[in-house]
């Protein structure tokens, strides 16, 4: 919690002080998340609103994990590399597997944005999108269909996990996946919390 009380004239320069707790409040959204927290009627929650009018507000701030919101459209170059140390590639017959050649060529990876928090992942060599059946297992498919849509979400710990958005099993998501070797889990065997289902998008380079 950090709490901003109006500046006392006398111990600092107005501007000093407004630009010390402008800096202040930028660090703790930064680092800690969503702001929520109680403010008079009328004010929100926007820092600069309450820097100017002198307001004496607290916030608390929370940390939790998160969708990417990108517009529809919005296109990454990419190598999703997995908390167990794996580069996620698609071959040209189709097969999903894990490398640890940092600039394998299958690995590099198109992340499509085709709705708020929704992607399709296109190898960029193999023209083959990233798709789970029914039955959790991965493969590469020719053409983009539902199969092919992932859900995108940012965890605590700075990685990502993508959930089929089409299947499920038994109610439960599905989650693409490399185990300690490297190799495709099915869906229905991963959870959000295992570290085979966190993936670090890193630029090519």
């Amino acid at each position: 919690m950090c709490r901003w009380t109006p500046p006392v004239a006398h111990l600092c320069p107005e501007a000093a002080l407004a630009s010390l707790c402008l800096a202040c409040f930028t660090l703790l959204l930064v680092t800690a998340g969503t702001a929520t927290g109680a403010c008079p009627p009328g004010v929100g929650h926007e820092p600069l609103q309450v820097l100017a009018g002198g307001i004496n507000c607290s916030w608390t701030l929370e940390r939790h994990t998160r969708s990417y919101n990108h517009l529809e459209g919005d296109v990454r170059l990419r190598r999703l590399y997995s908390a167990n140390k794996f580069f996620l590639c698609i071959d040209k017959t189709g097969k999903v597997d894990g490398t640890r050649r940092k600039n394998y060529a299958d690995s590099l990876m198109e992340i499509r944005s085709v709705s708020v928090g929704v992607v399709a992942i296109k190898s960029v060599s193999t023209g083959l999108y990233l798709a789970m059946s029914k039955k959790g297992t991965l493969f590469g498919s020719v053409k983009y269909n539902p199969s092919c849509k992932f859900k995108e979400r940012i965890e605590e710990n700075g990685y990502n996990t993508y959930a089929s958005l089409r299947w499920k099993h038994g109610g439960r998501q599905m989650f693409v996946s490399l185990n300690g070797r490297g190799k495709p889990r099915r869906g229905h065997k991963a959870r959000r919390r295992h570290p085979s289902t966190h993936f670090l998008p890193m630029l090519p380079s």
